[in-house]
């Protein structure tokens, strides 16, 4: 019999990436692996995005191109997986795509290691079971599944469900994993992470869980995603600030500026108490990189209170951010309100934030000029002939980059290097390198300047 293949297709955010990882894993176990011709595939694997109408568009313009190469090859199963059949009923989806074999609702990644192996009773640990598709330096560490939160705009908790939290022990074993095999920086990642541990029998925290992280011999990064600003707890901070394998970095999203709006996206906070905690977290690690995302054009937005938005952006100065405009998303709290901002507005609002936020980051990232900064190198660009890495301030994929004109036998991908920072833009720093990082942990590293009590 001959090997069997398949050929992943994964859409979506890091959650989703996680679960291609571990799906990659189970079927490696299998004997099953993939292949990134999907022609020498025996099945195509489409992991599929459902949170906002433009990723579900993508998820399905995707398996039609997938369900093309059928029509040569019957034989070729096409299997889809992910939030897009946990978003709508499996029986309508198989009517509007009869091309697709099998849907695989979200985290079902053991059905689906099963389904193609024909062993439907296989044990299957995720913790066991995981291959990165990163690059094998960096990871990701999915703390929890689901929210409990319930923001108006959101569907996450119609596609993943409520808030599971996975132990600290099976969280550890993980993470300790992922560095015995060469991992060195790892991101912490969940739909809420500020609340993980809440729903455990034995209640346990973030600080907990980032002071056990810590610890781990070889870690050099830990980075945390997706801190919802009303549960941030003030005893994260001395975790983040004391830790010298945490970075100086926070991805807070706060969703808008204006505290009627706000309170209609249940938030949980206006303004002020955003204010607050941004003011706390920095007086605490001054040197503190702050992410952000933002949502434009939600219904009733009126232009003075996207000028609240815009007046908030300018003073808050985040050092990273993104803007998304609202999606009007069926089954959402916010479905029941009319999508009353045109198009051409919201496009228009999300265009003028940025332009603002291109301004701050450009003078935020010349601050760091004839600075030597420790910098990880993700990869070496062939055509450019240059590294491109990253600082402590900065995740992959989503913030800015550092590019190193240097030969490629001068440097090694995975490795951290000081570097000195020549050049900058609004996104990029640029720089040449002055020696290796042998040192452990954060080489800009904060110390707390004031540690709530």
């Amino acid at each position: 019999m001959s090997e069997q293949k398949i050929h992943l297709i994964s859409l979506g955010c890091a959650k989703a990436l996680v679960d291609s990882e571990v799906l990659i894993g189970g079927l490696k176990g299998q004997e099953i692996r993939n292949t990134e011709d999907p022609n020498d595939a025996n099945a195509i694997v489409v992991n599929t995005c459902g949170f906002l109408e433009d990723a579900r568009q993508e998820s399905v313009d995707t398996i039609l191109e997938a369900a093309e190469l059928k029509k040569t090859d019957p034989s070729k199963k096409l299997l889809v997986m992910g939030c897009l059949p946990s978003r709508f009923e499996i029986d309508e989806l198989e009517d509007a795509l009869p091309e697709v074999d099998k849907f695989f609702e979200q985290g079902k990644m053991a059905e689906v290691v099963q389904y193609l192996s024909g062993k439907p009773y296989m044990e299957f640990d995720p913790t066991f079971w995981r291959s990165l598709l990163t690059p094998n330096h960096y990871a990701y560490l999915k703390i929890t599944e689901g929210c409990n939160n319930g923001c108006s705009f959101c569907s996450i908790p119609i596609m993943r469900g409520k808030q599971e939290s996975r132990t600290i022990p099976s969280l550890m074993k993980e993470a300790e994993r992922l560095v015995r095999y060469g991992v060195k920086e790892i991101m912490i990642i969940g739909q809420d992470t500020t609340a993980y541990g809440w729903d455990l029998d034995e209640k346990v925290y973030l600080h907990d869980l980032m002071r056990e992280l810590s610890t781990i011999d070889g870690l050099d990064w830990i980075r945390l995603h997706y801190a919802h600003p009303a549960h941030f707890s003030k005893k994260n901070i001395p975790v983040m600030a004391e830790a010298d394998n945490i970075c100086a970095y926070l991805d807070m999203p706060v969703q808008h500026g204006s505290s009627r709006l706000l309170k209609h996206m249940r938030r949980g906070l206006d303004r002020e108490g955003i204010l607050k905690r941004i003011r706390m977290v920095r007086e605490a690690i001054p040197n503190v990189a702050l992410r952000t995302s933002l949502i434009v054009g939600y219904p009733t937005e009126s232009e003075e209170e996207f000028r609240e938005l815009y007046d908030f952006v300018e003073e808050v100065e985040f050092d990273r951010l993104g803007v998304f405009t609202y999606s009007h998303e069926p089954g959402t709290i916010a479905a029941d309100y009319e999508n009353d901002v045109p198009e051409q507005v919201k496009y228009d609002r999300r265009d003028e934030i940025m332009l603002l936020q291109q301004d701050i980051m450009q003078e935020k990232n010349r601050q760091h000029l004839d600075k030597t900064m420790k910098v990880l190198i993700d990869e070496y660009d062939e055509q450019e002939k240059e590294f491109v890495g990253r600082t402590e301030y900065d995740s992959p994929e989503v913030d800015g980059i550092v590019r190193i004109s240097a030969n490629k036998s001068d440097a090694e991908v995975g490795e951290f290097y000081n570097v000195q920072i020549t050049d900058a833009n609004e996104y990029e720093l640029f720089g040449s390198i002055d020696s290796p990082c042998f040192e452990f942990g954060a080489v800009e590293k904060k110390r707390a300047r004031q540690i709530p009590a």
